[in-house]
């Protein structure tokens, strides 16, 4: 069954996240601010920033809010 027109497989989403970050480097987002920026659900942004953590790309604070991490 072919998603809706307004769903985004999570590689799209992914590629949003990532892209949003490099254009505003100075984003701060906790998970609830970013599924709500992005139209995703809290779990899938969850997982998304989540998984940008792992590879390095972003950085949690303490306060709970995910940043590109400085190289």
């Amino acid at each position: 069954m072919p998603l809706p027109a307004t769903a985004q497989p999570p590689d799209d989403s992914l590629g949003r996240v990532l892209g949003e970050y490099r254009e505003m480097p100075g984003l701060s987002l906790t998970a609830a601010q970013a599924a709500r920026l992005w139209g995703v659900q809290l779990h899938d942004a969850d997982g998304i920033l989540r998984q940008l953590v792992t590879t390095g790309f972003l950085t949690r604070t303490s306060t709970g809010a995910y940043v590109m991490t400085r190289a």
